[in-house]
């Protein structure tokens, strides 16, 4: 690197480098972000608080699907099941589900609960 270093009259010391070192610099401390961030995500994926989704569930919740069926059906489960682990009632379950009520965020809570996700996951 050929770098220049200059004293200002207020007593600030300045860098000088060319426009490549400088922007060559800003690359690599973009690429050490990157590393640290997926270096984390891996230690969260093998210690099983992160997990990989199939390209299928997040395709359907990109296209609109209900979140709560798409990952109830990922995770195996029964509506009747969802509801007893969540502590509702299964016709309730099922109203939200297709959207003709609301669950309070006490009831995503106890979804996003037996789902084993955060209620972040489950509104959009």
């Amino acid at each position: 690197m050929n770098a220049q270093t200059i004293v200002t009259p207020a007593g600030e010391r300045l860098v000088l480098m060319s426009e490549a070192e400088y922007t060559a610099l800003v690359e690599a401390a973009a690429d050490a972000a990157d590393n640290a961030a997926f270096d984390r995500f891996e230690k969260r994926l093998a210690s099983g608080e992160e997990e990989l989704v199939p390209s299928e569930i997040a395709d359907r919740i990109l296209d609109g699907e209900n979140r709560i069926r798409v990952w109830r059906e990922h995770r195996g489960l029964s509506a009747k099941a969802l509801a007893e682990k969540a502590g509702i009632a299964k016709p309730f379950l099922s109203q939200i589900e297709t959207g003709k009520r609301e669950g309070t965020v006490d009831t995503l809570r106890k979804i996003a609960d037996a789902l084993k996700l955060t209620i972040d996951d489950l509104v959009g």
